[in-house]
């Protein structure tokens, strides 16, 4: 019969507290190396729990940060808003070079043209450096913000983005490369991108994308579970925490 790992747990703590500490750990440390080479599966358990333990903490560790930075999050008035008259908000933090932001921003434009009554909250968190923080910069500027979502579009349709494809870009739009450059090299635009890199930290966030509804977060390019965090909004099961 295998024995329960609680039961070696105990078995340690008991031989912790007797004499003869050396030799009873040494003599321990045989009985746990037989008993795991003969039972791994429990390697794997322990393994599991652990990664549980870890989920667990970073999901509380979230919701703490959505209700300490909600306004952060949702009212920003630097940020990119769509539909910003819509009830229920929807925030993502993403970089325009993430694969999994690209895949899944044409759902995302769906999701907006779909449901007028959804404030959709764009985060840019440029995790990529380089190009990445240069598409970002830009897109701040006020020429790339009235742009909105066409420049978005544009930006994450482009498999390749580098610094020739931006301002080929944000020339199609109409915008002057050089001064939507300059513009996003300001004092305001790097400390929106710093502060926004500063909230994502807070809440546990490490890569893109990331959506938050409420009190749920949802990472990664999870379109079935953003549509249900969604509607679970709308239906009033995810409260708003304030």
């Amino acid at each position: 019969m295998k024995t329960p790992i609680r039961a070696v747990l105990a078995l340690a703590a008991i031989l912790a507290l007797s004499g003869c500490q050396k030799a009873a750990d040494a003599a321990f440390g045989q009985k746990v190396r037989a008993y795991l080479l003969e039972h791994p599966e429990v390697i794997e358990e322990a393994v599991q729990k652990l990664q549980e333990k870890k989920v667990a903490e970073a999901a509380n560790l979230a919701k703490a940060g959505m209700v300490k930075h909600r306004k952060a999050l949702e009212q920003d008035p630097r940020d990119f808003v769509a539909n910003p008259n819509g009830k229920i908000t929807v925030v993502e933090f993403f970089d325009y070079r993430c694969g999994y932001c690209k895949s899944s921003a044409p759902e995302i434009l769906q999701i907006i043209r779909e449901n007028p009554d959804v404030r959709f909250v764009f985060k840019e968190f440029p995790i990529f450096g380089g190009e990445s923080a240069l598409a970002a910069e830009v897109s701040l500027s006020p020429a790339g913000k009235a742009q909105g979502l066409a420049l978005h579009k544009s930006f994450m349709a482009e498999k390749a983005l580098d610094a020739a494809a931006i301002d080929r870009h944000l020339a199609a739009l109409g915008i002057n490369p050089a001064q939507a450059r300059a513009a996003g090299q300001s004092a305001a635009v790097q400390k929106h991108i710093a502060d926004t890199r500063e909230l994502a930290q807070s809440l546990g966030i490490e890569g893109t994308p990331a959506f938050i509804v409420g009190d749920r977060m949802v990472p990664g390019a999870d379109m079935p579970a953003l549509r249900a965090a969604i509607a679970a909004a709308k239906a009033g099961d995810i409260k708003r925490a304030s």
